[in-house]
């Protein structure tokens, strides 16, 4: 308990990346030792910035459908630990946000996977997670690789409004990926 208390305090105060960021850091993340569902995206959005809430947009909603996880259970760090690749915002590109700074997962990631040892499923979101833990290649391919296995793994494409296209393009995530989704979920997790 005092080493995951004085975890979360070391990264609430992290500035590794304050040089570089447009906006003063502030990591946003949710963690607790007890967590069952592990959730690993990009880095926070605008709208979490200023809101200091992880999810805190229309990405957030559409995630939360996708899994069928309520907005109570989400956010009980006890139950959902909500950790991204970047911690804090990494400001605006052409295209959306930036990717994610490479310096908290390097920094953090190792040490919050050791600190969180009752995770029975982890969902990676977007590319850079995808990438980071199971390494470069197609996300269409990862996604319907790891929907249709045993794993306790679940690899997601980004929420985001931005992907509509992606979805529209590849309607059986929601109609064959999506259902065997929230039952490895609701399996892993009960």
């Amino acid at each position: 308990m005092i080493m995951r208390m004085k975890l979360i305090h070391e990264i609430r105060n992290c500035t590794l990346c304050a040089d570089v960021l447009p906006l003063e850091p502030r990591p946003i993340f949710q963690l607790s030792a007890s967590a069952k569902i592990l959730i690993i995206s990009q880095a926070p959005g605008i709208k979490a910035h200023e809101s200091n809430k992880p999810w805190n947009d229309a990405s957030g909603i559409r995630l939360r459908e996708w899994l069928k996880i309520n907005e109570q259970d989400f956010y009980d760090a006890k139950k959902t630990a909500l950790i991204p690749m970047g911690f804090c915002y990494p400001g605006k590109s052409p295209s959306g946000d930036l990717p994610p700074r490479p310096e908290c997962s390097a920094r953090w990631m190792d040490t919050i996977l050791c600190a969180l040892k009752n995770v029975r499923i982890k969902i990676l979101v977007g590319s850079y997670s995808a990438n980071h833990f199971i390494g470069n290649g197609n996300l269409t391919d990862k996604i319907k690789e790891y929907a249709f296995n045993e794993e306790a793994l679940i690899v997601l494409p980004h929420p985001s409004p931005r992907n509509n296209i992606w979805l529209s393009k590849n309607n059986w995530f929601e109609k064959e990926s999506l259902p065997l989704i929230r039952e490895k979920l609701k399996s892993l997790t009960i």
